[in-house]
């Protein structure tokens, strides 16, 4: 029998083991499959690649599923898209069966997300009534332990996103069993991937999809903070919803027309509720699209202001920070950040507060 016909063979076996879902690995069943045809003694470079296993299970869906693969096809990738365009700030890609299109029964969404706070992104999913659960695998690849952290999405189509660094957003992924770069797909990508493959689909044109609204997002940011209980020697006056108010109080009161000072002030503890190890991070993802520049550095470097003010933030960082046209605005948030721990000091509520920064936004529009 010769290479090619053996190799085919071994190659529609692997992809029945594989649909029939008695593997999930394509190395162990293009193994197992040699083994059941009695095709031994087999080099790594003989058996089949991944690829043509793809191709195989493709055929068996063809022949079991017909038109309706093709349409769920279709649907998975759509669904795809509307969660990418939703994760726009954690620049997602697509990747897996649903992106080469050899999906079978059962198969999930496969995405690679990239942010420093996994809560965040589990955050904003809950927001847009999706349940979800973080889950941290460690794993052994060539002798070495890693750490993955996957979120696992529960809607019509089951999803598994994993979690990277944002510094990673550029890294060559690369399969563990061949070594060649996997495939993947930015939202563009998609969206030509589908317009090509599945013209019959009408996309909505994400340029007019609605802009964040902050004074729907923010309420939501704010209230869990009414939980985050803080340390009673640095933060005697209670939970975080609490000292954000004060926070307000004060900027207000010492600038009450600066309308960004007063609102990165209300605004800079969020990612407490979010990610409590690093709520500076989990705060800007989750604000993302609602800040003005000015705001946004306020926020970002509200701890580098207390770093500043104890000496303990590097020579080069404070020299940076020192240039901003904003410097002086930071400090001052600092001040107000540090002053806005005193109990019972009486404070608006989360309502009120809002309605004074959208009054005052629009009496500086005017």
């Amino acid at each position: 029998m010769s290479n090619s016909k053996r190799r085919r063979q071994i190659a529609v076996e692997a992809a029945r083991l594989m649909y029939e879902r008695i593997e999930s690995e394509y190395f162990t069943a293009k193994r197992k499959a040699a083994a059941r045809l009695g095709i031994h003694d087999q080099r790594p470079q003989d058996l089949p690649s991944n690829r043509e296993i793809r191709d195989e299970l493709q055929v068996f869906a063809r022949i079991h599923e017909g038109d309706q693969r093709d349409a769920e096809l279709a649907a998975m990738r759509v669904a795809a898209l509307q969660m990418m365009r939703l994760l726009d700030r954690f620049t997602p890609r697509l990747i897996g069966s649903v992106m080469t299109g050899h999906i079978r029964a059962g198969s999930d969404i496969d995405l690679h997300v990239f942010c420093h706070s996994p809560a965040s992104v589990a955050h904003l999913l809950e927001q847009n009534g999706y349940a979800c659960e973080i889950e941290r695998k460690r794993v052994i690849k060539h002798g070495q332990e890693r750490l993955f952290t996957h979120i696992h999405v529960r809607a019509r189509h089951r999803f598994e996103l994993t979690v990277y660094a944002p510094e990673q957003t550029s890294y060559v992924f690369r399969s563990s069993i061949t070594g060649q770069p996997i495939e993947r797909a930015s939202i563009a990508e998609l969206e030509t991937l589908i317009a090509r493959e599945h013209p019959e689909v009408d996309l909505v044109d994400p340029d007019n999809d609605p802009a964040i609204d902050p004074f729907v997002l923010w309420p939501v940011l704010l209230e869990p903070l009414a939980a985050v209980r803080q340390r009673p020697d640095r933060h005697p006056e209670g939970d975080a919803l609490y000292h954000s108010l004060q926070a307000f109080e004060l900027a207000r009161e010492a600038c009450p027309y600066d309308v960004e000072l007063i609102t990165a002030a209300l605004l800079h503890d969020v990612g407490k509720a979010i990610d409590p190890h690093d709520h500076v991070a989990a705060g800007l993802e989750a604000l993302e699209g609602t800040l003005s520049p000015r705001e946004q550095f306020l926020i970002a470097h509200h701890m580098d202001a207390l770093a500043i003010r104890t000496g303990t933030l590097g020579r080069k960082k404070t020299q940076r920070l020192r240039a901003s046209e904003w410097f002086e605005d930071l400090m001052l948030l600092r001040e107000i950040d540090e002053a806005a721990r005193q109990p019972g000091l009486e404070v608006c509520t989360v309502a009120e507060a809002l309605d004074f920064l959208q009054d005052l936004r629009a009496e500086l529009d005017d």
